[in-house]
């Protein structure tokens, strides 16, 4: 095998023919100078078609895979092709994207360590900026979205929104419920963004979408009604219940704000009894199951000296309770639930009043989830996986190399190492 064709293999570039190889001692650089065979020549980097020449260009180099503990760069001449169609640009070269510094396998390379390890380790064991690495992966994402269809089969679908940002940013997601894949995330947080999703889907496959679920929001309930007026609406247990909880803390600090003299119509009392009650959030928040003796002892004070409170712990039980039901029971659980509604409404807590006037408006969500069993728990997960991304990052400046590493994680496209 003659050498050239060696040193072809050994930095990754195709269709093309070695002409020499350099070594820079004092850089640790190996260069290697390459031409584009002539079937692949004064090609468009859009469209593809060949075009006639513009101009001669200028050489420029490409970064490739490490050759152990040297760096290597392949050299070549760029000329200038004007196509018909995208004017006059730089002509393609096989070994790399369009505008890209780096050859295809040390971007494949990269997208598949930033898949499996963190940002920053990337970065140092391939020897580029922590940016360029978000670079890469959004190249990378852009040329396998492209080539995939990820809105074939979709049927059942949840809706979410997660915070990768401080500073209220947030991320837009959609998941396939029947695969768990990530289908679709852009950033930003409302009714627009969500319509962004269903331009690209189309009325028709809009129109064949049987299920969604989401937390309630109404931003998302809106474009769902119009964008998919045929699909079962469920609304998510886990934040209905959440919902309660919610309203329980707001009667907690109520009555805390009256034992500290903070409250209308009660002057304070003992600083105790108020320490006791701000400790008592998690015994109120957690499942009866899950206590601690500690917490349960909590329990039990606050049923004695803050009835009320206790009252609005009960409720937020009783709510739980409707989706336990529905494991077991559709019926049983939509009768518990409009039981439920009514004792809310009686229950002379302002809180828990404007929740069941809540629970009203979602009812025939909430009932479409109990028969149907479908829950944000798909979507949960894989928002947690997002967080846990960013974390491993220590988070991005820019929303879209986040969506794109978290597309090529779980959108069931993962990069493949070279060859």
């Amino acid at each position: 095998m003659r050498s050239a064709m060696i040193w072809a293999g050994v930095v990754g570039v195709e269709q093309a023919v070695v002409e020499g190889v350099e070594f820079d001692a004092g850089e640790a650089l190996v260069v290697v100078r390459v031409r584009v065979r002539k079937g692949a020549r004064q090609r468009c980097p859009h469209c593809g078609r060949r075009c006639p020449r513009y101009d001669a260009g200028t050489r420029r180099r490409w970064r490739a895979l490490d050759l152990g503990v040297l760096r290597a760069e392949v050299e070549a001449q760029a000329p200038r092709v004007s196509c018909a169609v995208h004017g006059v640009v730089v002509a393609a070269v096989p070994w790399a994207r369009h505008g890209a510094g780096h050859t295809r396998a040390f971007d494949a390379t990269v997208a598949w360590l930033a898949v499996h390890t963190a940002k920053s380790a990337v970065s140092r064991l391939m020897r580029i900026g922590w940016r360029t690495v978000g670079a890469i992966v959004a190249r990378v994402w852009a040329d396998t979205g492209g080539l995939v269809d990820r809105f074939a089969g979709l049927r059942r679908i949840g809706i979410d929104e997660v915070s990768y940002k401080k500073g209220h940013r947030y991320l837009t997601v959609v998941v396939d419920h029947d695969t768990g894949r990530l289908v679709w995330a852009a950033q930003g947080k409302s009714a627009a963004t969500l319509d962004t999703f269903f331009d690209l889907l189309g009325p028709d496959r809009a129109a064949k979408i049987t299920h969604v679920s989401a937390d309630g929001a109404d931003w998302i309930t809106t474009v769902v009604r119009r964008r998919c007026p045929n699909a079962v609406r469920c609304a998510d247990p886990f934040h209905v219940v959440a919902w309660a909880a919610d309203a329980v803390d707001q009667v907690r600090r109520q009555v805390w704000n009256q034992a500290t003299g903070r409250g209308a119509g009660r002057r304070g009392v003992a600083v105790g009894e108020a320490r006791k009650l701000k400790n008592t959030r998690w015994a109120l928040w957690k499942n009866p199951e899950n206590l601690t003796e500690n917490q349960r002892a909590k329990l039990d004070w606050i049923a004695k000296t803050h009835p009320r409170l206790y009252r609005a712990w009960a409720l937020k039980e009783g709510l739980r309770l409707v989706f336990t039901l529905a494991r077991t029971s559709h019926t049983d659980a939509v009768e518990a639930l409009d039981k439920w509604i009514g004792w809310a409404r009686r229950s002379r807590i302002d809180t828990f009043i404007d929740l069941q006037r809540r629970v009203i408006r979602h009812r025939d969500a909430i009932i479409a989830s109990i028969e149907h069993g479908l829950s944000n728990g798909r979507i949960e997960s894989v928002n947690a996986k997002i967080r846990l991304i960013t974390r491993i990052a220590f988070g991005y400046h820019s929303a879209d190399a986040l969506i794109a590493l978290a597309m090529l994680s779980l959108g069931g496209h993962q990069p493949k190492l070279p060859r």
